[in-house]
């Protein structure tokens, strides 16, 4: 996979060094086009995550799925710094195609889980 703005291992789950090579390709083409779009850098703050991982995190008190879209490939969390870096990350990956985002104070998530709902933005 040739990736512009990204390598696989900003993707590597915490637990699991190489593992960003489990990321969906048509999710990381979408994400690397919307890092075009953006003219900003995209920080990933959680890629692809190991199902113990994910576990860790809900344990942790975390706002995690039991059935994550890290946990597939289709997910990352993008972290943004401010109200206007926040508006260039979600206008990017809504013209990349991207509908499904969760909008946190620190962060952006986008997954394109296709056994989710679509067209969806929540906020944690």
């Amino acid at each position: 996979m040739n990736l512009k703005y990204f390598s696989l291992s900003e993707f590597d789950s915490p637990d699991l060094p190489n593992s960003g090579v489990n990321m969906d390709s048509g999710f990381l083409t979408k994400l690397d086009n919307a890092r075009a779009i953006s003219s900003i850098p995209f920080k990933i703050t959680s890629g692809y995550r190991t199902k113990e991982y994910n576990e860790d995190l809900l344990n942790r008190g975390y706002k995690a799925s039991p059935d994550s879209a890290h946990m597939k490939g289709h997910a990352a969390d993008i972290s943004v710094g401010s109200g206007s870096d926040r508006w260039i990350v979600i206008n990017a990956l809504i013209r990349s195609g991207f509908n499904r985002i969760g909008i946190a104070k620190t962060f952006i998530h986008v997954d394109d889980d296709p056994s989710k709902p679509s067209n969806v933005i929540w906020t944690y």
